[in-house]
């Protein structure tokens, strides 16, 4: 059992970056285990332990953050793909791709209990789940334009909630059972990407290809840039964090993890000009957020 997991490499920073959003208590090394190398992280909302997928995007792993063990999750094909963690930390939903002998892919929506490993299928292969959110104790999933709920827990979400899927480029919206494109920024040339919408339901996250982040309300309107952010995840209902990461064409040479307001007017750096930070996650509750580098490393932010 390790004694230390983190490596400490910052200590009360008021500020990193050209604005203050947070108050940048320490940015920390997680030690790893020998021959784990981390693609992505996840902090569970409690931040008692991380969701891994390693370096070739296959399967899924919890490092407890307190022992520093590892437990295999999954080793579905495509499960690293967009893995939520229910509020209660207790449970993760995740996709699992598959070839068919007709040579065509089909996803699959499954959950496995973080404690005991039991798995069950949500929705079976299919060729046409748009869109998965995972809000308190309900799985929303959008196939074919339709939305289908099943309940993780006792605790059930806001029925009114809307569901946000992309088909075929376009962001589209599920209320009251209806999908329809909602699409912001126009149709014509678009393709969007990350939807995400905040804890409170009222605004939405997007990133635009080649153009950059956006907020807006869920009717689409009140449109906000906030810049070249991409992989945006809502850190509360007012705080938006990603990455900002720019490549030679083969590599990336270079990316930050960055926070901003909902509303674009404020932006802050939370990471290293020299490090190559990727993939931000977020736990307000926790006030953690966790990123990871193409190295394989993985980091956690602790922030108030």
């Amino acid at each position: 059992m390790k004694k230390i997991l983190f490596s400490v490499m910052l200590l009360c920073s008021s500020s990193i970056g050209f604005a203050q959003i947070f108050n940048v208590c320490s940015v920390e090394k997680v030690n790893l285990p020998e021959g784990t190398a981390v693609y992505q992280s996840r902090i569970s909302p409690q931040g008692d332990y991380l969701l891994i997928s390693d370096l070739n995007k296959e399967g899924l792993k919890t490092l407890d953050l307190t022992t520093g063990s590892v437990k295999t999750l999954t080793t579905a094909p495509g499960s690293s793909f967009d893995a939520q963690i229910s509020a209660d930390g207790k449970t993760v939903v995740f996709r699992e791709s598959q070839v068919g002998k007709d040579r065509l892919k089909r996803v699959s929506l499954k959950s496995v209990n973080v404690a005991t490993g039991e798995t069950k299928t949500l929705v079976k292969a299919t060729r046409n789940l748009q869109g998965v959110e995972v809000n308190q104790g309900t799985v929303f999933a959008i196939e074919k334009g339709k939305l289908m709920k099943k309940s993780l827990s006792n605790v059930k979400a806001n029925a009114e909630r809307p569901v946000l899927s992309i088909k075929y480029g376009q962001l589209m919206i599920t209320r009251n059972g209806k999908t329809s494109i909602l699409s912001p920024n126009g149709q014509q040339g678009a393709s969007y990407l990350w939807p995400s919408l905040s804890p409170d339901g009222t605004k939405i996250v997007y990133y635009l290809a080649t153009k950059g982040a956006y907020t807006c309300d869920i009717n689409g309107q009140n449109i906000k840039y906030l810049g070249f952010i991409r992989a945006p995840k809502w850190y509360n209902n007012d705080i938006v964090v990603g990455m900002n990461d720019h490549d030679n064409g083969a590599v990336v040479i270079s990316s930050s993890i960055l926070a901003v307001t909902a509303d674009g007017s404020t932006k802050q750096v939370l990471t290293d000009a020299n490090q190559i930070a990727m993939y931000p996650s977020a736990s307000a509750s926790s006030q953690k957020i966790s990123f990871s580098t193409p190295e394989g490393e993985t980091y956690i932010i602790n922030v108030k």
